[in-house]
């Protein structure tokens, strides 16, 4: 079927969001195609997940008391690995404590105004007071695969959590600059060892006068490769991919610099890092050996 006619088909109008939101992602082809799948389905979740951007202006006023356990609810109820729960979190609410972690991270405004600020972070300490009371040694927490595995949880259980802040109408951020000074955020959040803070969540209203927007990614011929990895097209999708960028941010009245631009400044050394080339260095100050 082409896509012209999927675009004239009557269901098309009962799946209204999420072929427009699938659109902004990748354009009318993929749209339509996926279309033709969500035929009789609930879609309501994937309209929510489609719908994804990240909110970087907030209303200030204080979430409901209920919002909090709430996201942990979600968070806990992701995969982890045999089930270690390798990951906590932190919840931060405090004006001053909130604007020493922005600026730990950059100084993102973000952070000091959004009402619910989370730090999400690897915890092998629990393992460790687990196999302490039980009168064995925790070796294991000595090496790379147990810190990738808390982090690895930690990524799902907050994704989690972002699926359910939506749900509810709230927006959010992550904010990967909480590695910049790891040690510091491990000092103000007082953080034992064998924690690290993997990155931070803005969570709270969106503020309407400045909408956040559907960002396009990478068209699926970039990230998916069937049965073997081929980089054969990859050169004409990014191509393709830059130029849909620059259309973007012509449309939010930014700078029109294309993904492959951005990601090769971004990648280019060290100090295009944000003070994370130490990382290593910091890892071993927060007492992971990492055999």
């Amino acid at each position: 079927m082409s896509c012209d006619v999927l675009s004239r088909s009557p269901f098309l109008q009962t799946v209204n969001p999420v072929h427009t939101q699938l659109s902004a992602r990748y354009g009318e082809e993929v749209a339509a195609q996926v279309a033709a799948v969500l035929n009789g389905a609930d879609h309501g979740a994937l309209q929510q997940l489609l719908g994804h951007r990240s909110v970087r202006a907030y209303l200030q006023a204080p979430l409901d008391e209920s919002v909090l356990p709430t996201l942990v609810a979600a968070a806990q109820s992701a995969a982890s690995s045999s089930n270690l729960q390798a990951w906590s979190v932190v919840a931060v609410t405090d004006p001053a404590r909130k604007a020493r972690l922005s600026e730990f991270a950059g100084n993102q405004a973000h952070i000091r105004q959004c009402p619910l600020f989370l730090v999400w972070l690897a915890d092998l300490s629990r393992l460790d007071r687990v196999a302490e009371r039980a009168d064995t040694k925790a070796g294991a927490n000595a090496y790379l695969e147990m810190f990738l595995l808390a982090v690895v949880d930690a990524a799902l259980a907050a994704q989690n959590a972002v699926v359910a802040a939506e749900s509810l109408g709230l927006g959010t951020v992550f904010i990967g600059g909480i590695r910049n000074l790891p040690e510091q955020v491990a000092a103000e959040l007082q953080l034992p060892p064998h924690v690290f803070p993997v990155f931070g969540l803005c969570v709270g209203r969106p503020d309407p006068a400045k909408p956040a927007t559907v960002k396009p990614r990478l068209p699926q011929g970039a990230v998916l490769h069937r049965e073997t990895y081929s980089n054969a097209a990859e050169a004409g999708i990014v191509e393709q991919y830059d130029r849909t960028l620059e259309a973007f941010q012509r449309s939010e009245g930014m700078a029109p610099v294309g993904w492959s631009a951005q990601s090769s400044k971004r990648v280019g050394g060290p100090e295009r890092l944000s003070g994370r080339d130490r990382l290593k260095e910091a890892l071993a100050a927060l007492g992971f050996s990492l055999r």
